[in-house]
């Protein structure tokens, strides 16, 4: 362990700090650099030299330099915060793409208030609440509620957003890809592998969810199919779910013989189910998943799904709301990402 002596910049520093909180010019003298350039690091570490970025961060670390927010927001106008709203923190759609937002705004110096508002508008209004008071330069939102409330507050806010997974029509700003178009396409290739009697499975029920849906529909109705087969529930989603409501749609539908589970972890649960009833997948009964998640190709059999673009939306979204934050215009205001139908043995 590395002892401290008399002559060494902390040891002084801390004797005269008798309130306790360290400064930004202490800072700056244990990492021997001007009070600017520990200014800038903190602010945007891609100003100065990775030598002295790594000083002042050791400096910080070392002497426990917590910075004021509060005086920098008045400085230059900007808090350097981001608030990120998700349906989940659990999901693993929504961690994928927080980590891609996390890794676009970290080299500008951007820290992320992450909310999760467990797909209720309730929660997401009052996570906008509190946010807003934090003085955010941006928010980074999946599956904003349309309410008019919350509309009112984001407008007053005068704050940028760009909506993640959405594409919103207008001239808001958006990163996704179509959900009726992937809903529609599932469709399709159910009606191609000879379906008669496709149902549609789905939990939480979010406005991604219920689009997803009404593309779906338009498919069958387009090829003459009943399209209300259904079976739908604001549960969390899960395998075990999935299972039950596989169940309760084959006691309401025997002549079922098809499934589009809003996501993979419904499809994985008809597939345990269907092996525990007998019922072979895909002869006697197909399904399809969504989001193309890590075990959809590996189980048995191997989960039809559609794999969705979540790390390059997140990505792209926050370099958009990079660029608005700093007075550019971003050369469109809605990005389609698009989407891949993935067909594996499930169907």
């Amino acid at each position: 362990m590395r002892s401290r002596h008399a002559g060494e910049p902390g040891h002084h520093l801390a004797r005269r700090r008798p309130s306790g909180r360290v400064t930004l010019e202490e800072v700056a003298e244990h990492a021997q650099v001007s009070t600017m350039t520990v200014s800038r690091a903190l602010r945007d570490p891609s100003l100065v030299s990775p030598g002295a970025r790594e000083r002042v961060q050791a400096a910080v670390a070392q002497l426990g330099y917590i910075p004021n927010r509060a005086a920098r927001t008045l400085a230059s106008a900007r808090s350097k915060l981001i608030g990120v709203l998700a349906p989940s923190l659990s999901n693993a759609v929504f961690v994928e793409t927080i980590a891609a937002v996390q890794e676009c705004v970290d080299p500008a110096g951007y820290q992320l208030l992450i909310g999760n508002t467990d797909y209720s508008p309730v929660r997401q209004a009052e996570l906008l609440s509190a946010y807003l008071s934090h003085a955010p330069d941006g928010f980074l939102v999946a599956g904003i509620d349309n309410s008019n409330a919350v509309r009112r507050q984001l407008a007053a806010s005068n704050v940028p957003l760009v909506h993640m997974f959405d594409l919103v029509p207008g001239d808001e700003w958006s990163v996704g890809f179509s959900q009726r178009s992937a809903g529609f396409a599932i469709g399709e290739h159910l009606i191609e592998r000879g379906a008669r009697r496709p149902a549609f499975m789905a939990a939480q029920l979010d406005p991604r969810t219920m689009q997803r849906r009404a593309g779906f529909r338009r498919a069958l109705r387009a090829a003459g199919r009943d399209a209300t087969l259904e079976v739908l529930t604001q549960e969390p989603s899960s395998a075990a779910l999935g299972c039950r409501l596989l169940r309760e749609l084959l006691e309401t539908a025997p002549a079922c013989d098809a499934v589009f589970c809003c996501n993979d972890d419904l499809a994985l649960g008809v597939l345990f189910e269907c092996q525990r009833l007998g019922i072979a997948v895909p002869r006697q009964f197909a399904v399809v998943g969504f989001n193309d998640l890590p075990f959809a190709a590996v189980a048995s059999p191997s989960i039809t799904t559609v794999a969705t673009p979540r790390y390059q939306v997140g990505f792209e979204a926050a370099r958009m709301l990079l660029q608005i934050i700093h007075g550019e215009v971003p050369a469109q205001n809605r990005i389609d990402l698009g989407f891949e139908l993935i067909v594996r043995e499930s169907t």
